[in-house]
């Protein structure tokens, strides 16, 4: 299957830089990758966000088929991992869109942003506002805690794994409220990032929820290094920042655990390479130079099938000795020789992939406790999220229903809402025949 020409040439339409910043502090990477590895164990996260947990609401809007409530709560993440959000982003805002006459039982879905979703009108509009007038349904929509005030601040790549992190604790916030406010059923939705990132959530819920995610898959890696969006990542800066630091080899790839499989057909054809999990030695660097060459022209990164995995990518630049100087952003000078060396792009791509999957890949999280309530929508021809591979959602959470459209993402988006809100209402009934009574 081909990718979207319409895709193509709307990414080649936009000028924006993603990860301008580069990878984010090295002690944030080392907090979040330890946080992960709580926040992707169900039964490790029972406690962390308390059923009695405040949430408050602020104002309430009048329309004419729907109330609009305006709320806000305190992220959970700032209490678990303090000082990692923002200052703006550690008020967490939300809008719940309630309509005045339900038809058949107080069922809320929550729908979690997409790229460059800022603010609610989007998802209200697309969303929420026909789903009270087709279903009765009513909706909470949850600002990302990257996009306050219309502003995106994704700057590092670190970013976007704290932005997880806080949405799966307040959307877990969210879920426990709606249940003590007596609203039944509940599920969960996203289109694109949003729908990423509303799959983390349920896999921290302990119950059986319905989950619509459209237009998105099993991890973010691929979307960054293979996808169209990836020519939008500034490799410059990340690959000046990981030749010119050791901290990323030395000590934050050691954290790494790396699930999914790669194909690296540009390398081996049609041959799909399986590598055990396996960890980088002293004594291995120390393999001769002729054998690493060997090695590195061989693998792009390192690739594996289980689900619980090591991952450490070979480094060769120790190597190299080279004297010419460079200035960096912050002033200081270091051997340009270090941003030159011609496996450095190809190193950094692996690293992306590592750390991606460390904290985005679903098999390192809880399998959600029935992934049969799980409608997935996908795009036929989507070059923003490339599904070659990588495990798919069906081989990590068997039972999972998935549905594709023709076209690509972009196509997709803007004329197929209609079949994303079918997908919920699915979902919704699929729930109340198998659990009439869980609430």
């Amino acid at each position: 299957m081909g990718v979207s020409r319409l895709d193509v040439f709307y990414r080649r339409l936009l000028l924006t830089k993603l990860f301008i910043g580069g990878w984010g502090k090295p002690e944030d990477l080392k907090r979040i990758f330890e946080f992960r590895k709580v926040i992707g164990d169900r039964e490790k996260c029972k406690t962390l966000v308390p059923n009695d947990y405040p949430v408050y609401i602020d104002k309430i809007e009048e329309h004419p088929d729907c109330h609009i409530h305006n709320g806000y709560f305190i992220s959970p993440l700032e209490n678990l991992v303090p000082g990692i959000l923002p200052p703006e982003a550690v008020k967490a805002r939300f809008q719940f869109i309630v309509p005045k006459k339900w038809q058949k039982n107080r069922p809320v879905c929550i729908h979690l942003a997409g790229t460059g979703d800022h603010f609610f009108w989007r998802r209200r509009t697309l969303m929420a506002r026909p789903m009270i007038k087709e279903a009765g349904m009513a909706s909470v929509l949850l600002e990302n805690p990257y996009y306050i005030l219309l502003r995106s601040s994704l700057k590092n790549v670190s970013d976007l794994f704290v932005m997880g992190g806080a949405l799966i604790l307040e959307s877990t916030v969210l879920l426990r409220w709606l249940e003590r406010e007596g609203y039944w059923p509940l599920g969960m939705t996203g289109i694109s990032m949003g729908g990423y990132m509303a799959s983390l959530a349920v896999t921290n819920w302990p119950k059986p929820i319905p989950l619509i995610p459209c237009l998105s898959w099993s991890t973010a890696s691929s979307v960054f290094t293979t996808g169209v969006l990836s020519k939008a990542v500034n490799w410059t800066e990340l690959e000046k920042q990981y030749a010119i630091n050791s901290v990323y080899e030395t000590e934050i790839i050691k954290l790494l655990e790396y699930c999914g499989v790669c194909r690296h057909s540009s390398y081996i054809g049609t041959i799909q390479l399986h590598v055990k999990p396996f960890l980088v030695s002293n004594s291995l660097l120390c393999l001769s130079l002729k054998v690493i060459n060997m090695i590195k022209n061989l693998y792009l990164c390192l690739c594996c099938v289980s689900t619980s995995i090591r991952l450490i990518p070979l480094r060769w630049h120790k190597s190299l000795r080279l004297h010419e100087k460079e200035t960096l952003q912050d002033g200081k000078t270091v051997d340009s020789g270090k941003c030159c060396r011609p496996s450095l792009h190809r190193e950094s791509i692996s690293f992306m992939k590592g750390v991606m999957d460390e904290c985005t890949h679903m098999a390192n999280f809880s399998v959600p406790v029935d992934p049969s309530l799980i409608i997935v929508v996908q795009a036929k021809e989507d070059a923003y999220i490339p599904r070659a591979g990588v495990l798919s959602l069906q081989e990590i959470w068997p039972g999972c229903e998935v549905r594709y459209l023709s076209g690509g993402h972009i196509s997709a988006y803007l004329f197929k809402q209609s079949v994303f809100r079918q997908a919920i209402y699915d979902a919704f009934n699929r729930f109340c025949l198998k659990y009439p009574n869980l609430q």
